[in-house]
């Protein structure tokens, strides 16, 4: 099969859960975790290649993009954009019985 060469934006978190880092894209659905920030992102890099080498091999890059929320706009599609990033305070009354 030819090699596709393609390029693409996509939000990344990265979150720090004890001593790990975990690295998630809504966009793709696709996380992973380094003991390092950089190991993590790394990591994510090529979990998301791999991602997308996946969906190219199997022909479903249209099929799995839209289904995790990517549009069509000016015949590319176009990832989910985050417009909020921010703490939220929640509160529990009654959860444990």
């Amino acid at each position: 099969m030819p090699k596709i060469k393609c390029s693409y934006s996509i939000p990344v978190l990265v979150l720090k859960e004890g001593n790990c880092f975990v690295a998630y894209s809504p966009a793709i659905d696709v996380s992973t975790v380094g003991d390092t920030f950089e190991e993590a992102k790394a990591r994510f890099t090529e979990a998301a290649n791999l991602f997308f080498e996946e969906i190219i091999e199997k022909g479903k890059v249209n099929e799995a993009l839209i289904e995790l929320g990517w549009q069509t706009k000016n015949d590319q599609l176009v990832p989910p954009s985050i417009i909020s990033h921010q703490a939220e305070t929640f509160s529990f009354n009654n959860f444990l019985q």
